[in-house]
């Protein structure tokens, strides 16, 4: 997310003041002296070698050849690593991904610490759908700075999802399995409990503020024909209803009682990864949360299914992803009547998130704009959003 907008808007749209960063202190190699690295420059064989060795000892990366480096929110660095018989015995492979923020003009928060966290902490867990990670670490001095070391999975065969990509009710089902197995795994788990580092979903500043964040690229979009094509007329001319909906949606969420689990937080179909096998990985875990999984499930299906499929397809689609909760052990799981009532309000999530959209960031945003709106128009989601505000 690109929190760096600047704002020559209505004075109510303005984001409040962010929270002060907090140093925790909490390196997850205490013995690593220094900063991570702030610029792509300083990313050398040499200062990988030493990033390396704290938890592989003796590895020597002798050389490295980038493959590919793409800048955005963050920074995805592919190499090609030239390690000694230390590296090679420990298991690391010779192509990487390296993740961190090096991109230039971004300010990412957070974003980089906590995604280098849930890949030191969650990612390699059994029945977590993620790239494998051979090191993640992190500043802990408030900066937000981290970088993750993980499998190149541009190698092996599989491919990386847009938000454009046609998966039918039968590949969002299958993605919906992939979500109810992660959000099953840690479904009302103490382990929760020791993450003190996870934030709980919209009850964070870059939840609760993101579209006042971001509200310079919301304007931007409003006044293009595409766009004003396919809104609502009362986001044409109250576009402010959408903060003040989306607000509700935050207070309504906070106010949800357990049971809670990990949910992704960003889960459009542009943010997975098919592997040859058929499995379907989650990516891009810069906004993971512990909360509940409406906010995942209705993301991935309102972004991913055409507007006729979801149509007919919304309600046996939540039947079929609460049922995958309940055979991977979960209890206490609302009833289908009250998962449709959590879907109906979520569809807000989507459009403050599409509506600010940049199409050079990778995706496509007016395909997304067109599904939300419309879904939010047949669940009546505004109405209900305004009544229980």
């Amino acid at each position: 997310m690109n929190t760096t907008a600047q704002f020559t808007t209505h004075y109510d749209v303005l984001p409040t003041k962010p929270p002060p960063k907090v140093a925790r202190g909490d390196r997850p190699y205490p013995k690593r002296t220094g900063s991570l690295p702030r610029n792509l420059n300083d990313v050398t064989p040499e200062w990988l070698t030493g990033l390396l060795q704290n938890r592989y000892p003796g590895v020597l990366v002798r050389a490295m050849e980038t493959v590919d480096v793409r800048n955005g929110h963050t920074t995805k660095l592919r190499l090609r690593l030239q390690l000694n018989d230390a590296g090679r015995a420990a298991g690391l492979p010779e192509s990487v991904c390296l993740k961190s923020n090096w991109s230039e003009g971004f300010e990412s928060g957070d974003i980089c610490e906590l995604e280098a966290r849930f890949y030191h902490h969650v990612a390699n867990q059994p029945g977590v759908p993620a790239a494998r990670a051979f090191y993640a670490d992190w500043d802990a001095d408030g900066s937000g700075q981290g970088v993750v070391v993980m499998e190149d999975l541009a190698l092996t065969g599989g491919r990386f999802g847009h938000s454009t990509d046609h998966l039918g009710v039968e590949g969002i089902a299958l993605a919906l399995e992939s979500l109810a197995r992660l959000h099953g795994v840690w479904w009302d788990s103490p382990r929760l409990r020791e993450l003190a580092w996870l934030p709980i979903s919209m009850q964070t500043y870059i939840d609760t503020e993101q579209l006042r964040m971001m509200w310079a690229y919301v304007e931007a979009n409003l006044p293009k024909p595409s766009y004003q094509a396919i809104l609502p007329a009362w986001m044409r001319n109250d576009p402010q209803r959408l903060v003040r909906c989306f607000d509700a949606l935050a207070r309504h969420e906070q106010r949800q009682p357990p049971p809670r689990c990990i949910v992704h937080g960003d889960s459009h179909v542009g943010n997975s990864f098919l592997r040859p096998d058929g499995e379907r990985l989650w990516l891009d875990w810069q906004l993971v949360r512990q909360g509940h999984p409406w906010r995942d499930v209705t993301y991935l299906m309102l972004g991913g299914l055409t507007i006729e499929e979801r149509r007919r397809s919304e309600r046996e689609l939540l039947r079929h992803y609460r049922d995958g909760l309940l055979r991977g052990g979960a209890q206490n799981v609302i009833d289908l009547e009250a998962v449709w009532g959590q879907y109906r309000l979520w569809p807000v999530y989507g459009m403050q998130s599409w509506i600010a959209n940049v199409d050079a960031w990778g995706q496509s945003g007016l395909p997304m704009v067109e599904r939300f709106f419309t879904a939010a128009e047949d669940l009546e989601t505004m109405d209900l959003l305004e009544a229980v505000a």
